[in-house]
């Protein structure tokens, strides 16, 4: 008799086969049989008109700190994510001084934007080393797998101390010792390692992440070091085309001479940039041509526009500042919306205070100061249900020009609308031409992977870890305005593709003998809630939490962790640790 047994679902197996009919038998955590089952099992679940895809192996997030005090792991819970891998971009938790926490603390508040309250109060530290950190996790459970990777930024200061940060190579001495402690990280279970090279990213003081000056030979020993231990990915946030006009094409030129030179593969972030919106060809077609030398440099795509979203609930919008705000924020938040709803006069006087620099160049601590300048031709209502592809003659510019009305009026009013809890959102990355196109182009890329989807962090200015739901959403089904991908493909980018590249062998697949990481979906009803600012940090720290409708259940190991938009309160996630040859 066996565990369960998905009936008469329509198998979409993560191996880019067409999609098929069958019954899926789970047995002891894993997938047992797949095909017309007759077997007994103590439950059955009818899947017919439903799908039944892997669970989504999810290679971006920085859950780094969230996973010592929540074992839910949302937003990723909520988008049939069943594996995350943290640890991205140079920033992390281990290895750490004693007394180096609050560094840590900023280094992570700057460059992920996640409160530093919320960290300082939520983390209960009981690590130095990173073995020491993954023993912590291995006493854990979550709804969901977690792996971790080595971050540069933590390693760094760990050995260098205050020359971390700096503008200064690494002594041989330095380097020898970093080496040593990605060893054994490595040996510990570790995925790899990860770096940034981009000034954007700094602590909350705006100290580099330190790494980011780092010289070729201290990253070529990293990466010679991953390769030795027969396991490991180099993930890289590299720099961006106006940082300098040489940057990248020097950036990508060490990636794939690092990746030769050891047999170590990298994977960078990729996506369109507005001060040159065709350089991601080039990155696609470097890496492409890199493969013909032995240099495995895979492009990780963002799988649609970053955007920042505003509200009126958010730590910035474009009244925050205008006397008629700070005259309201002090009543409950439903009268002011009440007031400004009712009140014509009011709520112009108010609209007219807004200005375009919502986040002032005068707040050093946010990553967006100063640079956060709206142009009403490139800012739109999200709506509900939202939509992250709107047409030109969707900005608020465009409206406010055919109502003959002020834009910020116009942004009041959406604002307002949903009971005060609307949000607009500002493409500032990804949207250059006014689509997504160039996103369609990078994820039809041979060797790419889906990326970027951040679960756990920008928790209050971007909310994109529902981009696993909108990978089917979007580009399989909805989209209207230009080209869509068959499901089999999407399926494959970001179950097989992504657990092969990290080597998550025993995932991925809906197959016998694999871990039974399950999502069962209504695919007609798949779609968004809203993102709602919610307090649900330590310390009442803010996030935006956004749910999805239409995964009927997601299994982890077999079990089901969320039925219908409901958590179940199971919890068979683990700490997954990486071996020579793939997890063990």
């Amino acid at each position: 008799m066996y565990d369960r047994i998905i009936k008469g679902g329509t198998v979409v197996d993560g191996t880019g086969a067409k999609p098929f009919t069958a019954d899926v038998a789970i047995q002891d955590g894993l997938i047992a049989e797949v095909g017309q089952i007759t077997a007994p099992a103590r439950e059955t679940i009818d899947a017919d008109g439903l799908l039944v895809t892997p669970g989504w192996v999810d290679v971006h997030s920085h859950y780094d700190g969230q996973v010592t005090w929540d074992s839910q792991l949302a937003p990723s819970f909520w988008h049939g994510v069943t594996t995350v891998l943290m640890g991205n971009c140079g920033v992390g938790f281990a290895p750490v001084h004693p007394d180096k926490h609050d560094f840590l603390i900023g280094l992570m508040e700057g460059v992920e934007d996640i409160p530093g309250t919320a960290l300082s109060e939520g983390i209960n530290w009981e690590w130095e080393s990173f073995p020491e950190y993954l023993a912590a996790l291995d006493r854990k459970n979550w709804a969901l797998d977690v792996a971790a990777q080595m971050p540069h930024g933590a390693l760094r200061a760990y050995v260098m101390g205050e020359r971390a940060g700096r503008k200064e190579p690494a002594t041989a001495k330095d380097i020898a010792e970093m080496v040593r402690l990605t060893a054994e990280a490595q040996d510990a279970g570790s995925f790899g390692f990860s770096t940034s090279r981009t000034v954007f990213h700094k602590a909350a003081d705006g100290v580099p992440v330190p790494g980011t000056y780092a010289e070729q030979q201290e990253l070529f020993a990293i990466a010679k070091t991953l390769a030795l231990s027969g396991h490991g990915v180099l993930e890289v946030a590299p720099t961006t085309p106006d940082e300098s006009s040489d940057a990248p094409a020097t950036e990508l030129a060490w990636m794939a001479d690092v990746s030769a030179s050891t047999g170590c593969p990298i994977t960078f972030l990729c996506l369109q940039h507005n001060q040159r919106p065709d350089w991601w060809k080039v990155q696609l077609d470097f890496c492409d041509r890199a493969r013909t030398r032995g240099a495995v440099v895979v492009p990780q795509v963002f799988c649609r526009a970053i955007s920042v979203m505003l509200g009126l609930r958010s730590k910035f919008h474009p009244f925050i500042r205008g006397q008629t705000f700070k005259s309201l924020q002090h009543l409950p938040f439903e009268e002011m919306v009440r007031r400004l709803k009712q009140d014509p006069e009011l709520r112009r006087k108010m609209a007219l205070e807004g200005v375009a620099n919502v986040y002032g160049a005068d707040d050093p601590s946010d990553p967006f100061a100063g640079q956060m300048n709206l142009a009403w031709d490139k800012v739109y209502a999200l709506g509900n249900p939202p939509n992250y592809e709107p047409t030109p003659d969707q900005s608020i510019g465009a409206i406010a020009a055919r109502q003959a009305r002020d834009p910020r009026e116009v942004l009041l009013d959406i604002l307002l609308e949903d009971g005060g809890e609307s949000f607009i959102q500002y493409p500032f990355m990804g949207f250059a031409n006014g689509d997504l196109g160039p996103v369609f182009d990078m994820l039809a890329n041979a060797h790419s992977i889906p990326g970027a989807a951040d679960g756990g962090a920008h928790v209050a200015t971007i909310c994109d870890g529902g981009i696993p739901t909108f990978m089917l959403t979007h580009w399989v089904r909805d989209r209207t305005a230009g080209a869509r991908f068959p499901i089999e493909y999407i399926v494959k980018k970001q179950t097989a593709d992504t657990a092969a590249l990290y080597g998550f062998n025993d995932r991925g697949m809906v197959k016998a003998g694999l871990k039974a990481d399950l999502n069962i979906i209504d695919f007609d009803r798949l779609g968004f809630d809203p993102p709602r600012m919610i307090h649900d940090l330590p310390a009442g720290g803010p996030r935006l939490m956004q749910k999805a409708t239409g995964y009927v259940a997601t299994l982890v190991s077999g079990e089901i962790i969320q039925r219908d938009g409901v958590d179940t309160g199971a919890r068979p996630g683990k700490l997954v640790r990486s071996r020579r040859g793939g997890v063990g």
